[in-house]
């Protein structure tokens, strides 16, 4: 693997963090070490994997060394002084996104690694199984050349939930100090979709919307953006939506020159073609796939060299999309 033996060590054993360690297992590269803030956390997935050495102090976890990639899976706010860390000892970087929570603090720590290590950031929702097959279809040329995009989430996590909190904040108490949230914690997601499906994209309205009550951050946005040639792309999204799934659910629709496809939730078609070409992906059953299919690309592009498809310097530019909404919008950007 160009000379790199493949050791891994996460850091950030939260809900997340099950899925990394699968999909490291499944890759076949031994994780040798976890680290997380609450020790009994660290130490209980290192029993749940088969770990040898579980950390609380990530200097600790460095000294003692041992692995060539630093899988980053902790939140956001340590995501740059531990990238900074890994660097610091010569070890590649896998960062979970937001990489940061600006494009300034971004952009100062892709400048301080440089190319000291490889680093990708695991923006996983390209590799989704539906988004896949949507990616697969415009690139065999079924709908011609993209003139028209929207893509949509809707969910239900922020509403509100007789003698508990709302699902999305028990399962995520973070949100509860977000000033930013919607747009900054999973619209980021679609964002980078559309950016990968169209290519540049720069922003020309927004508008965001609290609908529930007492979390400072957005949980509504309606966003408007133009590419290439005219092209016209829409992102739009409610997560305090009454009726839906507590988790939510994706809408996405590629109008092209020759057809459109269709993503609704787990069914992708093109329109018109519905009989022939109707597929369904068992989102929950094939949940895992978008982290194994993202590890693999690190793995890959650390053996060839080649650039990662969710390089750091490609999702800089998904950052600066993020944070021209929040501009247009006019939400003030503090470092």
């Amino acid at each position: 693997m160009n000379g790199i033996v493949p050791r891994v060590a996460l850091l950030g054993c939260g809900l997340i963090s099950t899925y990394h360690l699968r999909a490291w297992q499944k890759a076949g590269v031994e994780v040798v070490a976890v680290c997380d803030p609450d020790l009994a956390r660290a130490q209980a997935r290192a029993r749940e994997f088969g770990i040898g050495r579980a950390y609380a102090d990530p200097a600790d976890l460095f000294d003692d060394g041992g692995f060539t990639i630093a899988d980053i899976a902790a939140s956001m706010a340590a995501h740059a002084p531990l990238a900074r860390l890994a660097a610091g000892h010569g070890v590649h970087i896998m960062l979970q996104k937001p990489m940061c929570s600006t494009v300034a603090e971004a952009e100062a720590l892709v400048r301080d690694i440089g190319d000291r290590v490889r680093f990708m950031v695991h923006e996983n929702y390209r590799f989704r199984p539906h988004y896949m097959t949507v990616r697969r279809w415009i690139n065999e040329g079924r709908i011609g050349a993209i003139r028209h995009l929207g893509i949509n989430c809707r969910g239900s996590g922020l509403c509100p939930r007789e003698g508990r909190p709302p699902f999305l904040v028990e399962r995520q108490p973070y949100l509860r100090e977000y000033r930013r949230n919607l747009v900054l914690e999973t619209m980021i997601h679609h964002l980078d979709v559309l950016r990968c499906l169209a290519g540049s994209l720069t922003v020309v309205a927004a508008r965001l919307g609290r609908l529930a009550e007492g979390l400072p951050g957005e949980d509504t946005a309606s966003i408007l953006m133009e590419g290439p040639g005219g092209l016209i792309a829409i992102a739009d999204g409610c997560i305090c939506a009454p009726g839906y799934p507590e988790l939510h659910g994706d809408r996405l629709e590629v109008i092209g020159t020759r057809g459109t496809i269709m993503m609704e939730l787990d069914r992708v078609f093109i329109v018109g073609r519905e009989a022939e070409t109707l597929t369904t992906v068992d989102l929950i059953g094939r949940y895992q796939e978008c982290f194994d299919t993202a590890m693999r690309a690190f793995l890959a592009g650390l053996a060839s060299g080649a650039p990662f498809e969710t390089d750091r310097l490609d999702n800089l530019e998904t950052l600066r999309l993020m944070e021209s909404v929040y501009r247009a919008a006019g939400v003030e950007i503090c470092a």
